[in-house]
């Protein structure tokens, strides 16, 4: 889980790093089957990525402030 705004722009440049890299298979790679399987990890890792910002977002600072305290 995203604890801070420091984590939270991390995940964001992952995420850009990610798509990047599966833009760059989507031009290079000729062969559909190896492309599946080249981009099936970076997919992946972008929606277990995407869903952590989803997460975080959905949390009010005050109340992520909070959870921070107690545990």
């Amino acid at each position: 889980m995203i604890h801070n705004e420091e984590e939270y722009k991390t995940t964001l440049e992952r995420i850009s790093y990610f798509q990047k890299q599966v833009s760059n298979l989507r031009r290079t790679e000729t062969n559909p089957e190896n492309y599946r399987m080249s981009v099936a990890g970076f997919l992946t890792e972008i929606d277990c990525m995407n869903l952590e910002l989803r997460e975080y977002l959905w949390v009010h600072p005050s109340q992520l402030a909070e959870s921070l305290k107690t545990a």
